[in-house]
């Protein structure tokens, strides 16, 4: 392999392992708060034991988190020289207010809650947490400012080959920004709920404080049907401007290689890219249409129409992505997505029945497997919207093989891809270990406080 696609492979393992925590910080601060906003409404004893477990595992993922994150930023000097050179006007305004208006203010506050415990009033405690709370997701939507530029770019000026802010609004009121930023923020909070149902099923199946757990499950299984029904909504929507924005993107999410009027979604499909066609589909007739234009009819263009468009555009070259990889990542982020709606809403319905104390072992383990569902569903959504915007780091101004850095070698690259590897299975390995010893420890006891 070459030293772009080396770099790719390097800054894909390293995206891919820090969006493992990203959601889950996202979601399971708002969550931790909630339960610190029951428990100072009444006085339940149970949402402060469950606040000061979830508590713990918030504080080891927001850690692993961080640590990930600064890897990510070296690598746009070590192997992205060109598109920061080209960027860097741009991209380090919303990096700059995520460090001073973000992460200072949920790191702060992080460590207030963590060390106020005893000194001050529950009412102080519980708005400390909902800072931290809103700290976290306010850094991803300056992060995912800078993402959405290079999705959709506005507000700029071309000015001695880089491209200069021209106008900070036109960057914040982004349209692009505001559809990723809602379906990213709504992914935490699924991944959070879905999370939290596992741990509250694990423990009931080891009948460990089992009222309290109960309790647990109910509030995160509301919690995650928010999330997996607001996602969805979210992921229609945001999808339907890619659509429209980046058209050979939809293109190939659905394998859809000539223009159709009305166009099918396709269930599967036996994709065969060299030839440019799918030997086999199974599709539903008109439904991409309905999907994109609220009704039956409604043209998507093909792949082939778009890469002559492209080619008239912005030159001769091959503007097609991975098919394979965008067809598959989007059925099966959908596939988890329909899963974990049949969970959170499975556990909804036994629970307004009053059959909690029926549930099966079966059920309970069904619980606990699909928690690994949203990091399915959050890494194959990254995936899509990487991948899909290629062969372009910033879409339609700067293509990926003029953005690597030139002074590069393959030996180089070989060798941080191999140790950032071995680094981070070392570090995921550490992760779980110490999420699974807080998660046998009992909170209540005094020596175990956050």
């Amino acid at each position: 392999m070459d030293v772009i696609t080396l770099s790719r492979l390097q800054f894909a393992i390293v995206t891919v392992y820090h969006f493992f925590f990203v959601p889950v910080t996202l979601g399971l601060s708002i969550f931790v708060a909630i339960l610190s906003t029951l428990y100072l409404k009444n006085g339940n004893s149970t949402y402060k034991y469950l606040a000061k477990m979830f508590g713990k595992l918030f504080l080891i993922n927001f850690a692993m988190g961080v640590v990930t994150g600064i890897v990510q930023e070296f690598q746009f000097g070590m192997n992205w020289a060109e598109y920061s050179r080209f960027m860097g006007d741009v991209f380090g305004a919303p990096l700059a207010m995520e460090a001073l208006m973000a992460f200072y203010l949920e790191s702060v506050f992080i460590g207030v809650w963590i060390f106020s415990e005893g000194r001050v009033s529950e009412k102080w405690r519980c708005f400390f947490i909902w800072l931290v709370a809103f700290g976290s997701n306010l850094s991803a939507f300056w992060i995912l400012t800078a993402n959405a530029f290079m999705q959709h770019p506005v507000g700029y000026m071309i000015k001695d080959g880089r491209a200069e802010m021209k106008s900070f609004l036109d960057l914040v009121t982004n349209p692009y920004l505001w559809g990723q930023f809602g379906h990213v923020w709504t992914a935490g909070v699924c991944t959070a709920g879905m999370v939290a149902m596992g741990i509250c099923a694990y423990k009931l199946l080891v009948k460990e404080n089992v009222e309290i757990y109960k309790k647990g499950l109910q509030i995160a299984a509301v919690y995650a049907t928010a999330g997996v029904l607001l996602v969805s909504l979210t992921g229609h929507l945001h999808t339907r401007y890619v659509g429209f924005s980046q058209p050979m993107k939809l293109a190939a999410m659905e394998a859809l290689w000539d223009s159709k009027n009305p166009a099918p979604f396709a269930l599967y499909a036996s994709i065969d890219a060299s030839q440019e066609k799918n030997n086999y589909e199974l599709e539903i007739p008109d439904a991409l249409s309905m999907l994109m234009y609220n009704k039956p009819s409604g043209e998507i263009k093909g792949i082939k129409q778009l890469q002559q468009e492209y080619s008239l555009k912005y030159g001769n070259d091959n503007y097609i992505p991975n098919v394979n990889i965008l067809f598959w990542s989007f059925r099966l982020m959908l596939a988890s997505g329909g899963i974990m709606a049949l969970a959170a809403l499975g556990t909804l319905y036994l629970w307004k029945r009053k059959r909690l104390s029926e549930y099966s072992n079966l059920w309970l383990k069904f619980l606990v497997c699909t928690s690994i569902l949203p990091f399915v569903a959050n890494t194959t959504g990254w995936i899509l919207a990487e991948n899909g915007r290629q062969p372009w780091i910033v879409y339609g101004l700067q293509k990926v093989s003029d953005s690597v850095s030139q002074n590069l070698t393959t030996t180089d690259t070989w060798i941080t891809v191999v140790g950032f590897t071995l680094l981070y299975a070392i570090l995921i390995v550490v992760a779980l270990g110490l999420a699974a010893k807080a998660l046998k420890k009992d909170v209540t006891d005094e020596r175990s406080g956050l």
